[in-house]
């Protein structure tokens, strides 16, 4: 039985990642920042699914390291890493964006891959297999204004990924990095700042993607067979044409 860390578990494209592969019998490492989320997400998967919480905040190494090693001896062999947690905050120009915005998406979407990755890729290039999805976006595609830093963020996380490729294919170790388009999730609510009337106006006129829809693709990646790797994935909602376009009713 394999196992699968994933991070940001407690929401959105996680959870129904959490939820799926839990119902394929995966054992599943679910992180996130709070214990009563990560609770509540543990009580609704299978009962049969074997499953440990982990609470940190991928922004900072020494959470990182002290949760993983943490782990109890016979929940340290991660077959699967899922670098799903990130962040997008605000709307703004470069010259009116706020540092701290800035700061905590550069910080959880390039830094927290890398601090989590470095505790998790150690064990595998040492067994010689396993598989590390990084989750980006179609904004590292093309950059569009107002949305600048996050845009590198992503960049950056494609860029990341195509150096594990190169790094870790020798040892086994499958690398896949997904760039979803627009997906309906608390994403827009927390760029917004919980504006939730100003994030609504994202997802109408149109079908957006589901959480669901990626986490079938991850499931599809991760289950596909070992001479197959997909490197690169870009997935849309039909309506949408490229990272800026989309055909609204």
């Amino acid at each position: 039985m394999k196992t699968a860390l994933i991070t940001g578990a407690t929401s959105g494209i996680g959870k129904a990642t959490a939820q799926l592969l839990g119902r394929q019998g995966y054992r599943l490492i679910i992180c996130g920042r709070r214990i009563d989320v990560l609770e509540e997400l543990q009580a609704g998967l299978s009962p049969h699914t074997e499953v440990f919480s982990l609470t940190f905040d991928q922004r900072y190494y020494a959470e990182v390291e002290k949760a993983i090693t943490s782990l109890p001896e016979n929940w340290r062999e991660i077959d699967i890493l899922i670098n799903n947690a990130g962040n997008a905050h605000g709307l703004d120009s470069l010259i009116e964006g706020n540092v701290e915005d800035w700061d905590a998406m550069m910080d959880g979407n390039v830094k927290g891959l890398l601090y989590v990755s470095k505790m998790i890729l150690p064990g595998m290039k040492s067994r010689n297999s396993g598989h590390v999805i990084n989750i980006s976006s179609v904004a590292a595609r093309q950059t569009y204004a107002n949305g600048v830093v996050y845009c590198a963020s992503k960049r950056a996380v494609d860029v990341i990924s195509e150096g594990m490729r190169l790094e870790l294919t020798e040892f086994g170790i499958k690398v896949t990095n997904i760039q979803p388009g627009a997906v309906e999730t608390d994403f827009s609510k927390v760029r917004f700042k919980g504006d939730e009337t100003r994030a609504d106006t994202v997802y109408q006129g149109y079908e957006a993607l589901k959480a669901e829809d990626i986490a079938d693709a991850i499931s599809y990646c991760i289950n596909a067979p070992k001479h197959v790797t997909v490197s690169d994935m870009t997935i849309y909602p039909s309506a949408q044409s490229e990272p800026r376009t989309i055909h609204r009713k």
